[in-house]
């Protein structure tokens, strides 16, 4: 497939469309987990961000690699987001666990 990406000039669309893909993904797993868990599970979010990033730097190939990246970096944004996400809950634009 990445030879089909490159042969085409295609990598940059991937890289976008699978980012953009990424950050929707992690949208929801902030709300649910903090839902269920508040703001104690932002460790998970911490490990899965450096296992990330390590992995981003072992993988030779560079389309996987940036994925990796990206989603390690997004790991990291959503241990911030968790803690909004609480005040957002507590503003009560979200509903709250009883």
């Amino acid at each position: 497939m990445i030879e089909f990406l490159e042969a085409y000039n295609l990598n940059g669309i991937f890289i976008g469309i699978a980012t953009f893909l990424i950050i929707g993904i992690f949208h929801p797993i902030v709300i649910k987990s903090e839902y269920h868990f508040g703001v104690k599970c932002w460790w998970v979010f911490a490990i899965m961000g450096i296992a990330s990033l390590i992995a981003s730097v072992l993988v030779e190939e560079q389309t996987w690699s940036i994925l990796l990246a990206v989603w390690g970096a997004s790991s990291f944004w959503s241990i911030h987001e968790l803690f909004e996400q609480r005040e957002r809950v507590r503003k009560g634009w979200f509903p709250k666990k009883n």
